[in-house]
């Protein structure tokens, strides 16, 4: 652990046109440096660096933070990696925290391991190129494959020997037997308790971290033997997990980066067969089911994964596995079903590399046309068939997180089905409904009813002045919305700690969002408001300073992208008397002076978006409720529309007052 000492004299040191400066070309205009950004193609330079702030932002993208977010992105490594890199630029001496004694020693026993499997992975690679076995069994097996020499030491591909060689070469070179055995380079033996390598006899493929660490390796076997599995992995240790790493992720990262896309495919050969296809922007889940922490991993890089999988039953089956997983976490997801028998690479070495990239074009369907022409097939002429089809459908749609997705899938599995847009939509809602209620989720922001008629807004918050009746959920929340959070987010990032009335800016907004109880389902935007309602009190705190060196990037970036957007305050000042001779000198407010007009105006505005959403709701459902005759459900409606209108009269005479000053 990296002291905070540290870490601050990281942060003063290192200059961001600097250390950006050693990835790009940056040319000064103005108070601010300009450059090509580095993370989507553009002719006209739109990353700005402005070495004042220490922070850049590409206002093509949007992509914002400070040096150690930049090396983060552009490296794709982890916080503590970025920061030790940036004191190696300044020399600067990282020491870490002291440490207890148990994680002194599990720190050891991590480091011990990587370097050990360090170690076996240039020996592996040795045995296959310098040895006659390794040349003859090994490197026959990959030419055989179609494997050039420079994809071969790309993926530092290895061999390990029949007999017990790597265990002997381990003692001569003093690796410990404990870290032989705990990385699973080595067994003992339940027969006589000697010890054995585990990869003997067997082709290896190292796999990497996405920084570029040996975590583990995988080996093929070249001769049948009886009871013996064709492919084995490290087992799970202190250091691997082979649910939480994805093969070939370290040599695809900058790749998938460019191109804003993935290919997810099984096997470690159709990785390295897919580069040999001049498709470098390929992972593999190792041969395991796709897990949620693998997820999350490729979604640092992308969100946008099309899966490639066998054309046969079981292919077809792991395809409908992961896709309701990669639509949760917001991937957009497309799908190849490749022709039966074969996989990524089989296909790859039938067809010459333009064939191969050409094929995967045609036959990239979206998931819902995948899913909907799969599932179809054996129930055109089976109602109770087709009605579970097309529940299994909008369970996969249900799971998306983002609202205007979900409607555009509900849209084209309507046209597809031949089932109203209202009856998917309800069916949708009433799914997002259990998951939430089977979560024990008490207050949520999208409260969903069975009949609204339009999906849930994800970004959402509960009325600032609720009826007495049980409320009806905001149906299609608009960008306003999410802006009027965001600049109240703003002013907390830049003025939390400023005085205002007899608190502060930041404690004014979270006693007002407590009090009418409004809450972000944006997770980011909770968090930042956690943050700091957890630190708001510490010694010397500034909100500025404490969020855009956050040691979380996610935080860090987005607070640094409110930092770098101005306030459109033209509007709450323009009716008011500055001065009334044009000519005298007047000394223009800044921002903090107009705290006191600012904030409650912002407040009152969300406010107020939430009402006019939720009267949006009340017309919407008003009408479908006309629609069916539903004569007490019409009173009620027409009983809370007159109770929204009286709450939205209020709130606008008091914007109105505020602006008039």
């Amino acid at each position: 652990m990296i002291p905070k000492e540290t870490i601050d004299q990281i942060y003063t040191t290192a200059r961001i046109e600097e250390v950006i400066g050693d990835y790009m070309t940056l040319r000064r205009r103005g108070a601010n440096l300009w450059g090509n950004c580095p993370f989507h193609d553009e002719k006209t330079p739109s990353f700005s660096v402005s070495p004042v702030k220490g922070i850049y932002k590409c206002f093509g993208c949007g992509k914002a933070g400070n040096a150690v977010n930049f090396v983060m992105e552009y490296e794709k490594c982890s916080y503590v990696e970025a920061l030790k890199q940036i004191a190696k630029k300044y020399h600067i001496e990282v020491k870490e925290k002291e440490l207890t004694e148990e994680e002194k020693r599990q720190e050891d026993e991590r480091e011990s391991m990587f370097k050990t499997n360090e170690w076996a992975n240039k020996w592996f690679q040795q045995q296959l190129w310098e040895t006659e076995e390794g040349q003859n069994i090994g490197l026959s097996y990959f030419i055989s494959r179609g494997l050039r020499e420079d994809i071969i030491r790309k993926f530092q591909l290895g061999y390990s020997p029949e007999r017990n060689a790597l265990y002997r070469a381990a003692q001569q070179a003093g690796w410990a037997n404990e870290y032989l055995e705990k990385t699973g380079l080595c067994g003992i033996s339940l027969h006589d308790g000697r010890r054995y390598d585990r990869f003997r006899d067997r082709v290896i493929f190292p796999i990497f971290t996405i920084s570029g660490k040996v975590v583990a390796f995988a080996g093929r076997i070249l001769k049948d033997k009886k009871g013996t599995g064709k492919y084995i992995n490290s087992p799970d240790s202190a250091i691997y997990n082979k649910y939480n790493e994805l093969y070939g992720l370290f040599q695809a990262k900058q790749e998938i980066d460019k191109q804003n896309m993935c290919y997810l495919v099984e096997g470690q050969m159709d990785v390295i067969s897919m580069h040999i296809a001049g498709i470098q922007n390929v992972v593999s889940s190792g041969g395991t089911s796709l897990t949620h922490h693998q997820i999350l991993l490729l979604h640092r890089l992308t969100e946008n994964v099309t899966l490639l999988y066998d054309g046969d039953a079981a292919g077809i089956h792991a395809a409908l596995r992961g896709i309701d997983m990669l639509l949760e976490e917001g991937m957009n997801l497309k799908v190849v079903l490749l022709p039966d028998g074969e996989d990524p690479d089989s296909l790859s070495r039938k067809m010459n590399a333009v064939d191969f990239q050409q094929f995967l074009q045609d036959n990239s369907q979206d998931f819902i046309r995948f899913k909907t022409a799969l599932l179809l097939k054996d129930a055109q002429n089976d109602p109770i068939k087709r009605s579970q089809v097309i529940k299994d459908i909008v369970q996969s749609i249900s799971v998306i997180p983002d609202r205007i997705t979900r409607q555009v899938y509900i849209k084209d599995c309507s046209n597809m089905l031949g089932i109203r847009e209202d009856e998917l939509n309800r069916e949708t809602l009433r799914l997002r409904q259990e998951k939430y209620d089977k979560k024990g989720a008490g207050k949520r922001d999208a409260r969903e009813v069975q009949d609204e008629p339009e999906p849930q807004e994800e970004q959402t918050s509960t009325p600032a002045a609720p009826p007495s009746t049980p409320q009806p959920v905001l149906p299609t929340l608009s960008d306003r919305l999410d802006q009027n959070i965001c600049n109240l987010l703003q002013v907390i990032v830049r003025y939390g700690e400023y005085p205002l009335f007899d608190t502060t800016v930041g404690n004014y907004v979270l006693e007002e969002l407590q009090n009418d109880q409004i809450h972000f389902e944006n997770p980011l935007y909770e968090e930042v408001l956690g943050e700091f309602r957890a630190h708001k009190d510490d010694e010397g705190f500034q909100a500025e300073t404490f969020f855009k060196y956050h040691p979380d990037s996610r935080i860090s970036s987005f607070a640094i992208g409110l930092i770098s957007e101005p306030y459109e305050l033209s509007r709450i000042y323009s009716h008011k008397n500055i001065s009334e001779n044009i000519k005298a000198e007047t000394k223009m407010p800044t921002d903090a002076d107009r705290l006191t007009d600012l904030v409650p105006q912002l407040m009152l505005e969300l406010k107020l978006t939430i009402i006019k959403e939720q009267q949006l709701y009340i017309r919407e459902a008003l009408k479908h409720a006309q629609e069916n005759n539903q004569a007490a459900e019409i009173m009620e409606l027409m009983r809370q529309e007159m109770q929204y209108k009286d709450v939205e009269r209020q709130l606008c005479k008091l914007l109105g007052s505020r602006i008039r000053g």
